[in-house]
């Protein structure tokens, strides 16, 4: 039963996105108002091209200490090296794939579009709901 349950039926749908112009103090503010460890980066077009992490900002925060200003766009730190995955993979193998990675969400496509965000809370949530 577990097997069938699909990375849609978990994945957060309400994305907070970025765009590579985004100022880096932005970006982290809208990080830290919203509780998410990162979000989407998106060109000009709304295509996605990069993600923007918690850890992204951390290397914002400590190339800035000396400077005492945050500054910087986006497109400067986000990370582009983007796996995604599809809507309809299982949430199980998605938890396998989770568990030999570091990346903490993945961006979700369905039809080549960019339709959600999935994390490890969201497979967590997945995984004990059925008990």
């Amino acid at each position: 039963m577990l097997a069938k349950i699909t990375i849609a039926d978990y994945m957060t749908k309400h994305l907070v996105t970025v765009t590579e112009e985004t100022s880096v103090l932005e970006a982290i503010q809208k990080l830290l108002t919203h509780k998410i460890t990162s979000a989407p980066v998106l060109n000009q077009q709304g295509r996605l091209v990069g993600m923007f992490s918690e850890k992204d900002s951390m290397k914002v925060v400590l190339e800035n200490t000396y400077n005492q200003s945050m500054k910087g766009k986006v497109s400067e730190y986000m990370a582009t090296d983007i796996v995604t995955v599809n809507a309809d993979a299982s949430i199980v193998d998605l938890a396998s794939k989770f568990e030999a990675s570091s990346v903490r969400s993945y961006p979700v496509y369905e039809d080549n579009q960019l339709v959600g965000l999935v994390s490890r809370t969201d497979v967590l949530r997945a995984l004990v709901s059925i008990h």
